[in-house]
Parts: C-alpha cells; structure tokens; sequence
C-alpha cells in the first residue's frame, strides 16, 4: 500500500500505550459481556482443529466462509441506510471517517486507503482512525484498543461536524476506543454507524445505524479476523463503492475518475474509454493525451466529438456531472 496513500488516512500521534489493566481488575459485567459475544463462543464443527488434516481444515473454513455473504445479506437494509446517509452527509461538505481497533481497525485503513486510487477522491473525504496509530497497522500494539479517551481524543482532532459520518467497527462490540469515538460523535451531532458481528452489545446501542452480520463462532475461537473480518470487508466494500457511485464517481461500471498511478493502470484507462465510447484504443489514447490524463474530459471528447477546451467548458457548466455533460 503506497506511503503518500496512507498519509492522512490514520493518527499517527497515538504514540503512547495506555497502562496495562490486570485482568483481575476488570469489572465483573466486563466478562458477562465476553460470554455473550457470538464471536467468542466455540465452533462445534473446529473443535480437532489441530488433529485435522490440511485439507480438511481448508475445506471446513471454506464451508464457514458461505455464511458470511448470507449474514451480511441479511443487513442490506441497514447498509443502504448508511450509505444514504454517508451521501447526505458528504453533498453537505461532510466525510466518512472509519473508527476501528486490531483487524477492525485494519479494514478500515484498507477500505480508506483504496477510495483515491479507485474513485480519484481526495484522501480527507474517506479517512480512518486505528487504536495505535501507524505502528498498529503492521502489528499488534498493546492495550491500544482499551482507552476509550484514546478514541475520543483521535477523533476530537479530525474536527468533526454535523456532516461527517462515523463508523466504528468493532467485531466484540465492546471495544472502548471504538466506544469512546462513537461517544464522542453523538455529542458532535454527527451520524453514526456501527459495523459489529455481536448485534446486543454496547457498540449497537451508541449507533443511529447498526449493522451486525451474523456469521457464528470463528473456526479458531475468538479469531476475529476470519469469518468477522470478512463480514467487515464486504460491509465496508459496499459502503465505499455504493457511496461513491451515487456520487458521479463512477460512469456505468467503470472507474472512470481512478488515478492513472502506473503502467497497468494507463492500459486500464484505455480500455475504459475505449468501451466507454465505442471508439478504438488509438483515439482513446489521443484524447486521454490532449485532456491532460483526465478521463471524464477524454470520454465527452470521444461521445460527442469535440475538443478538449469544448469538454472542459460542458464539465464545468454541469459541475462535473459527466452524464450531463455527454446529454448537453
């Protein structure tokens, strides 16, 4: 994942770990709340994970993993609510901000780091929190995820307001960095998701927008980057897409506003505009060269047969609206 893509998209000021907690000095409603999670309860079918053989443990995780669609299947509902109201929010001036911890906190750096690439975004309109900042990207970083001032602090210094939309991912559903965001968006007024794998947990009950895949114990019990980390990837795979499609950034099913990064992306360019237009890849090449490397200008030059200073002028009279612009 390049460097200058994660710029911006995490806090790497979180430097310091907060002091460890004895487990003994957790309160009792602490492990009430760990015995009801789903994710941590034992899967029947795993329990001789390690007498298995390497087949039969791929088949078995292969046979757990058709759960997953079916679960996130089941909050369709809930995440189109999200992304209606992730778009409100950013036609306002507003952003989507990922809050997370450990894996969690990982698909969302993941899912933020990809939008300028693939929808040619700026970086601050789809950014992510994670416990433990920079360092906790690559590895684990102790205790990160308890401090729920942690969380609020990180977000307090992204400015938040009324537009901007959270979404604190959280597999347990009790995780305090997340919590402590989440809190914190309430009393900014802004719009809050949660996107979780155990739905009757703290994390649902400080959503406006609760989205709970369920997908059943892990094979390797509490191992939340298997069958929940892929609930969590999907989710925010639709989220993202969904968004930014409703926004113009995307013509029919092609990126057509994706950065132009590298050799293979170039190729990629071409063939859009090519398909796009109907027009063979030696025009395409030419107007992609005469618009400046920019594919929504090169595409109304090919559709309607113009220059680039004449496609300039219709993008710029409909705002960018590309479909506007090739019906004007």
């Amino acid at each position: 994942m390049p460097q200058d893509i994660l710029r911006g998209l995490y806090n790497p000021g979180m430097t310091t770990q907060p002091k460890k907690r004895r487990r003994t000095e957790r309160p009792l409603i602490h492990h009430r709340l760990i015995e009801q999670r789903l994710t941590e309860q034992r899967n029947a079918a795993s329990r001789n994970l390690d007498g298995m053989t390497a087949v039969e443990i791929v088949r078995l995780m292969n046979r757990e993993d058709r759960k997953v669609a079916v679960g996130v299947g089941r909050e369709i509902p809930a995440i189109a609510r999200a992304v209606d109201a992730i778009v409100s929010g950013m036609r306002k001036g507003g952003r989507l901000i990922y809050v997370g911890a450990g894996s969690s906190g990982r698909m969302g750096v993941l899912d933020a780091a990809e939008c300028p690439p693939t929808f040619g975004t700026s970086p601050k309109l789809v950014q992510a929190l994670i416990a433990g900042g920079r360092r906790a990207i690559t590895r684990a970083v102790e205790g990160a995820e308890d401090s729920a001032r942690n969380g609020e602090r990180d977000l307090r210094a992204k400015k938040l307001t009324r537009n901007d939309v959270v979404v604190g991912i959280a597999a347990s559903g009790t995780t305090p960095y997340v919590l402590g965001a989440l809190k914190f968006a309430q009393k900014r007024c802004a719009t809050t998701v949660a996107v979780t794998s155990n739905l009757r947990m703290p994390v649902g009950r400080l959503a406006k927008i609760v989205i709970a895949p369920e997908v059943g114990p892990e094979v390797l019990t509490g191992s939340t980057r298997l069958k929940a980390g892929t609930s969590q990837k999907m989710v925010l795979n639709m989220l993202s897409t969904a968004v930014l499609a409703r926004l113009g950034h995307v013509y029919e099913n092609l990126m057509i506003d994706m950065m132009l990064t590298n050799e293979k992306l170039s190729e990629r360019a071409l063939r859009i505009l090519a398909e796009a237009s109907g027009k063979r890849v030696s025009s395409a090449e030419h107007a992609l060269r005469q618009a400046g490397h920019d594919m929504r200008m090169a595409l109304v030059m090919l559709k309607r047969g113009i220059g680039a200073a004449e496609a300039a002028k219709r993008l710029q009279a409909v705002r960018g609206d590309l479909r506007k612009a090739l019906e004007a």
